[in-house]
């Protein structure tokens, strides 16, 4: 009587996790969705001039691994990511550089916030964001209107 009350709690707490783990799919915490930050205090680390950066092909420039780099945004040097040697990650740890544009995704990372910044809405990574994109691509990044960025801010406010 007592193996089967043991197995009846394992059953309820098993269903109870896979609930729960549905109810985290469902809400896409499971999805490796990062809400990029809308401000970040260390801009004025920023290189003058983002407008003239090394293509996106570019290799790290102490490993000369061809894929996975970073831009620094204060410098405009290229190192590999932390998925590779770990370049970037000991070039901020040396030179205190804090801010980097993946050439992978476009994203921009901020080491000292521990958080990807949205470059797309920081008017002072607009222009380096897009340089890159049309660098990648060839062409113009699309444009988010500001009914889309309200859209997506107020979507985001309703999921907990």
């Amino acid at each position: 009587m007592m193996a089967n009350m043991s197995r009846e709690a394992r059953s309820s707490t098993s269903e109870a996790i896979e609930m729960d783990e549905e109810e985290v799919m469902l809400h896409g915490a499971e999805s490796g969705w990062v809400e990029a930050r809308t401000y970040c205090d260390h801009l004025s680390s920023l290189s003058s001039d983002l407008r003239l950066i090394p293509p996106p092909d570019t290799c790290c420039f102490r490993c000369d691994h061809p894929a996975e780099n970073w831009l620094c945004l204060c410098c405009k040097e290229v190192f590999c990511s932390r998925f590779v040697n770990k370049h970037m990650l000991e070039h901020y740890h040396l030179k205190g550089h804090c801010l980097a544009l993946s050439y992978s995704d476009l994203s921009v990372w901020c080491f000292i916030c521990d958080a990807y910044l949205d470059a797309q809405v920081i008017c002072q990574l607009r222009t380096v964001y897009e340089t890159a994109y049309v660098m990648k691509f060839g062409e113009s990044p699309p444009v988010r209107t500001i009914e889309r960025m309200q859209f997506e801010e107020n979507s985001a406010g309703t999921i907990s």
